[in-house]
């Protein structure tokens, strides 16, 4: 048995989608190895408060967007990714790192590129079902890709989508019996209404328009996003700008209406809930591949953003919790589309992996 500890640098900071699941390999490592997690971030991403709050280290680098397009922002990307990687080398150096663990973002193209130099190992999960460039250049400078899905464009076996496990588990009610009484909610069929970490207008405006008629019959937890303005109030509908403790929400959740980014997909699924997908209209287009397998599973049914209107909203969620029938069939294809058990799959497979490593080192040495 291994006396020091494994130490991991998890890359993933932006947007939740990105942090989520680097998070929950990092805890999985943790709690199953005693591992020391350290994470990058910036300090403009969600990470600066959702990374502390879960007792990981948080190392701040400069932030390295690639644009799609000729902007500014190109003429800084090479400054910009300079100062980075000589940042993240020297988080590397400071914690000994062992290894390196990314999902893309910001923060990921820089760690890739340091832990490469330093010769430490390093892994890059694609979540999305269309790869980004960040993960694409991390596996072609060496790192082993993993995916969440087939043909996502990056090599890399695919594994699936790690999700802490706590967001499936509520055998007693509990999670559920706090989220009633923390965001004062009623013994009611509940709608979980949220736009992802930023929000999302169209979702806001649809709702708006569908609380007065949904609210008779259903209670609404909505997370509108730290962004935009706070909606008005209405019985039956708690708005909040963010959910820290989606487990909670999930467990009290009797249907979800929400983005497909691929951690929601994978958390919602997890939880065996069945839901209303709207596609973000923006990017490459991959979120609505992302939701493509339980849609056709029957867990979930798929909305365009530009076919999302308050009057759309409430017809499809009333003929999914006012057919009990339709609404166990989909609770039923949500439960067997469930994203396992992959953050302790992977959690195992890096610690064997350094553990070997140290193993052939050691035998080396004598």
């Amino acid at each position: 048995m291994n006396s020091t500890p494994i130490s991991t640098v998890i890359a993933g900071g932006g947007t939740a989608g990105h942090i989520e699941p680097a998070l929950a390999v990092g805890e999985a490592l943790r709690e199953r190895h005693g591992a020391r997690i350290t994470a990058l971030g910036t300090e403009k991403g969600l990470e600066r408060d959702i990374i502390p709050a879960r007792g990981v280290d948080l190392r701040l680098i400069t932030p390295v967007p690639i644009p799609r397009k000729v902007n500014a922002q190109l003429f800084k990307l090479p400054l910009n990714l300079s100062r980075a990687v000589r940042e993240a080398k020297q988080v590397l150096k400071d914690v000994e790192a062992d290894v390196v663990f990314g999902t893309g973002g910001y923060v990921a193209g820089p760690a890739y590129i340091a832990a490469r130099s330093l010769g430490i190992p390093f892994y890059v999960l694609e979540t999305n079902a269309l790869a980004g460039i960040a993960n694409k250049l991390g596996v072609k400078m060496g790192g082993i890709g993993l995916n969440a899905h087939p043909d996502s464009g990056m090599p890399g076996e695919v594994v699936g989508i790690p999700v802490r496990p706590s967001l499936a588990e509520d055998l007693n009610g509990n999670l559920a019996a706090d989220a009633r009484t923390k965001w004062n909610l009623a013994e009611l069929p509940t709608i979980l209404i949220t736009g992802g970490s930023q929000g999302a207008a169209s979702i806001n405006r649809a709702v708006a328009g569908a609380v007065e008629d949904l609210a008779k019959d259903f209670q609404l937890l909505h997370a509108y996003g730290k962004k935009n303005d706070p909606p008005a109030e209405h019985p039956n509908y708690a708005a909040l700008p963010y959910i820290e403790d989606m487990g909670s929400a999930l467990a009290v959740a009797d249907l979800v209406v929400c983005r497909s980014g691929a951690m929601t997909v994978a958390e919602v699924s997890a939880a065996g809930l069945p839901a209303i997908y709207i596609p973000l209209p923006h990017g490459n287009g991959e979120q609505a591949l992302n939701s493509r397998e339980v849609v056709e599973a029957g867990a979930a049914i798929q909305i365009l953003d530009a076919e999302l209107t308050s009057e759309r909203l409430i017809s499809e969620v009333r003929g999914i919790l006012g057919d009990q029938k339709r609404l166990d069939s989909m609770t039923h294809a949500a439960a067997h589309s469930s994203a396992g058990d992959v953050a302790n799959t992977i959690a195992d497979r890096i610690a064997a992996r350094v553990f070997e490593a140290e193993d052939a080192a050691g035998r080396k040495d004598k």
